[in-house]
């Protein structure tokens, strides 16, 4: 039987999810088989909610650049950093409806400070980018080879900044003195 400190945290959680218009969110370790299950259950629950064609479409294929992006690149990993292949790796990601009708997604996890610079300057360009410049880098990256070590050559930030109804927002936690890695937080309006 639960104590009642334990129901009182989880309901205060639940309380606060529902203010928040949360209908989605996920913490933990992320690996294909459990991205793919947040998937199915994403896109059921964006279909019971009546949620347009349109919107269900930018949301889903955001949301799973998100969490692969997590898989890729988070720093907290239970896998060796240099398995390409069933990597577990830490972070998460959720879905906020707003008062509008429009979703915010967001998703933060680790990073490497090479990696950390990296998405700084990648996000910096696109934010400045219009939305027909983003379509044309799209199909130009499509087009190109894949670079060596790279696990999709940017594609998952076009696809967001593609969907995304406002230039995306970012945000890089600095590394402290611990240890500890930057923190990457993306937010995207959908």
């Amino acid at each position: 039987m639960p104590s009642p400190l334990m129901a009182g945290k989880h309901s205060t959680f639940c309380d606060l999810a529902r203010q928040h218009h949360v209908i989605f969110y996920y913490v933990g370790y992320f690996s294909q088989n459990i991205v793919a299950a947040m998937a199915d259950a994403v896109k059921l629950q964006l279909e019971v909610a009546g949620v347009a064609g349109p919107t269900r479409r930018k949301l889903f294929s955001s949301f799973v650049e998100m969490a692969q992006n997590i898989i890729h690149y988070s720093a907290d990993t239970l896998t060796p950093s240099s398995q390409d292949n069933g990597e577990l790796r830490h972070g998460s990601v959720c879905i906020q409806r707003e008062a509008d009708g429009s979703f915010l997604l967001l998703c933060a996890n680790p990073v490497e400070p090479r990696i950390a610079d990296e998405l700084r300057a990648k996000l910096d360009a696109l934010r400045s980018m219009t939305l027909e410049e983003i379509k044309q880098a799209y199909r130009q990256t499509l087009r190109e080879e894949t670079p060596s070590g790279s696990k999709g050559a940017g594609i998952g930030l076009l696809t967001v900044a593609r969907d995304a109804r406002e230039p995306l927002e970012f945000d890089i936690e600095t590394a402290d003195e611990s240890g500890r890695s930057p923190v990457f937080y993306l937010k995207a309006a959908i």
